[in-house]
């Protein structure tokens, strides 16, 4: 938890990515030494899986609604919505249940407004659950937030003996106000006061990576923050799943890296990148603390929160981290080595548009066999596969699996794999054609296949050829062409069609699958020369805050920016974004050319360093080297000529996101 203003400073992270790992990520991660000998599981029994509960800031921060009456309904929440029978156990307070000031014998005062109880009644009511209590406070003389509350730099014996009295099972030990004390002096110094108490005390290290803990910290405590904070924004979750990936080889039962807590519910991502969030956190092995108020938790929330499937891959008793097997394009796969020989497989979609993601049993690590079974961790169903581990990903989804060398295999109906040929872009009123695919990836045959394609009312959706086969072997597919019409004046947007199938196993059981697909209705852009400014975009990320039309970004809420201004120069209109941002536009294959003039936004002082790029399609139009606040505006020109899409990306020059406001200054399309 920290100042939401001082976050681009907080999320400095050193290092870059390992050579070729993360090629699509744009952005950096800390860099990993020669791979250590994973670390021995701890002889204090302490989260010998990863810890999993509940912490308070995501979605209260410092408000007043975060007090005991809150601490008490998540415990209760957690037994009556079986959150504690799936695992969960810890129910943590971030900071500000304290006063400012110690007592006269320099002890922590708990805020009798919030907490009129104290602690120790709180303790006492988690544990009466069978639950746990967490605390949390800083390794420096004041915690992160801006009211400064007491940290415990030099108090860590006499706040250890307190927490310990109280009854607590769980320190969040952050990083503010250290007063530039060596990290490892300060975060031994608490694991020594801890262990002095006698209590077992998971201790967790939150000082955000800055000095590599996983190097150091695996006898210190039980796990580390290997990023700075995460927030409720795609881009967040991306770039700090980007930053922890490398660091597999540290993890092991009782030292885990810890990517931040959860955001699922809290309402700044969609259904489907929160599963992706829970899924991807689950295959690394990550802690899973909750970080939404559970009292306003959704249905579709608690769902993604209570599935037992993915839950059981984080919790593997094995404590292996899964591991980036390919990432090109956007598409990702990861695997993850389980204790029973299998793989939990994600298969993870960073892109805005519907991919195929393909891997295959040997290149997950699974032994060589005649089939295996292929367990959908998200619809909860069983397949079989020839070796063929592949799906249709929609945008920002997650497909997690779980793949063994089952000898039981054939009791499971074939694994079918439905895809089209990407997300289809629409003008009204002209048809537009899309190509379906279903694939037997199974050793036993798919009989009876049927597919079919739907649309909003109104649409006219026809197939061009053939809809049903009678068998499909492995390896085999039924191919159908389909004409997709949107009625004349239909508005711009996004509108959702559903592929769907349909087929027998061998012993007859009918399995259907439905593959969401989402159409854009564009329009063409105007004749001659525009601002890109005034232009609709097909979609448009933004590491903090959102794209800015005409004014630089301000990390924030729509609107908080300022006038676009690189090297002194203040221009009109233009583009404001903070790396890593992706725009794209629909440009129907009319248009010729994209300009602007390029660099860091004067408004961060001297800080900031990015790299742009204009895609073509699926080509790299043009591209500067890193640029500096220092530096003046570089003037970029793409040729774009026959694309469908153009797309303007910027990344962090390959040093983390410090501050990278980046402007398309003077951006305009010629068609």
């Amino acid at each position: 938890m920290r100042h939401p203003r001082s976050r681009t400073t907080r999320r400095r992270v050193a290092g870059a990515l390992t050579a070729g790992l993360l090629c699509t990520a744009g952005l950096a991660a800390p860099a990993v030494a020669a791979a250590p000998t994973p670390p021995a599981a701890p002889a204090d029994g302490l989260a010998l899986t990863p810890p999993m509960g509940f912490n308070n800031w995501n979605s209260t921060h410092c408000r007043a609604e975060f007090d005991e009456a809150m601490v008490k309904g998540i415990a209760d929440l957690f037994v009556e919505k079986g959150l504690k029978d799936a695992g969960y156990r810890y129910v943590n307070l971030d900071d500000c249940w304290a006063l400012p000031n110690r007592d006269a014998d320099g002890k922590l005062v708990p805020d009798p407004a919030r907490f009129p109880g104290g602690i120790k009644a709180v303790a006492d009511y988690v544990h009466a659950k069978g639950l746990k209590l967490g605390i949390y406070t800083s390794a420096g003389t004041k915690t992160c937030n801006s009211a400064g509350f007491p940290g415990a730099l030099g108090h860590e014996y006499s706040d250890a003996r307190q927490f310990a009295d109280w009854g607590v099972d769980y320190l969040k030990y952050d990083n503010c106000n250290n007063q530039g004390v060596d990290a490892r002096q300060r975060y031994r110094t608490m694991r020594d006061a801890l262990a002095a108490t006698g209590r077992p005390i998971v201790y967790s290290i939150c000082e955000w990576g800055e000095n590599k803990p996983w190097e150091w910290a695996s006898d210190v405590g039980q796990l580390w923050r290997t990023t700075g904070d995460i927030s409720d924004s795609w881009s967040s979750m991306l770039s700090i799943l980007k930053q922890n990936l490398p660091l597999a080889p540290y993890a092991g039962p009782g030292h885990w890296n810890d990517p931040d807590m959860l955001e699922v519910g809290n309402g700044g991502m969609t259904d489907t990148e929160y599963r992706s969030h829970f899924s991807l956190w689950s295959v690394m092995a990550a802690p899973l603390l909750i970080g939404t108020d559970l009292r306003k938790a959704s249905r579709a929330t608690f769902d993604i929160l209570d599935n037992k499937e993915v839950i059981a891959v984080d919790q593997d008793p094995l404590g292996k981290q899964g591991r980036v097997v390919s990432a090109a394009g956007g598409r990702w796969v990861v695997a993850k080595e389980m204790k029973d020989g299998s793989r939990a497989v994600a298969l993870f979609n960073e892109s805005g548009t519907a991919q195929r993601i393909a891997t295959s049993a040997s290149a997950v690590g699974l032994p060589d066999a005649d089939a295996y079974t292929l367990r959908d961790l998200w619809q909860h169903r069983g397949y079989n596969t020839a070796g063929t581990v592949a799906a249709t990903v929609p945008a920002h989804g997650t497909v997690l699996l779980r793949v063994a060398a089952d000898p039981d295999w054939a009791a499971q109906p074939p694994a079918v794999e439905l895809a089209s040929d990407g997300d289809p872009l629409l003008e009204a009123a002209t048809p537009t054609a899309l190509t379906s695919t279903v694939t037997d990836l199974g050793r036993t045959p798919a009989r009876r296949v049927s597919v079919s394609l739907t649309g909003p009312a109104g649409w006219t959706v026809r197939a061009t050829s053939a809809t049903s086969a009678t068998a499909l072997s492995t390896g085999k597919a039924l191919r159908t062409g389909w004409r997709v019409t949107a009625p004349a004046g239909t508005p711009a947007g996004s509108y959702g069609l559903t592929l769907r199938t349909s087929y027998r196993s061998p012993s007859g059981t009918r399995v259907t699958g439905a593959l969401p697909l989402t159409a854009a209705v564009v329009v063409p852009p105007p004749a001659g020369t525009s601002s890109l400014g005034g232009l609709p975009w097909l979609s448009a990320t933004s590491g903090w805050g959102p794209v800015e039309r005409d004014t630089s970004n301000g990390e924030s809420d729509a609107g908080d920016g300022h006038p676009l201004t690189i090297g002194g120069t203040v221009y009109a209109h233009g583009l404001g974004v903070h790396a890593p941002s992706d725009i794209s536009f629909y440009t129907g294959r009319a248009c010729e050319k994209v300009t602007a003039d390029v660099g860091v936004d004067d408004e961060k002082g001297t800080k900031g360093s990015v790299a742009f790029e204009i895609w073509a399609d699926g080509t790299k139009a043009a591209a500067t080297d890193v640029l500096t606040n220092a530096m003046p505006a570089r003037p970029v020109t793409a040729d774009v000529t026959g694309a469908q899409v153009v797309r303007l990306v910027v990344t962090d020059g390959g040093d983390g996101i410090d501050s990278d406001h980046a402007d398309w200054a003077d951006a305009r399309l010629s068609c």
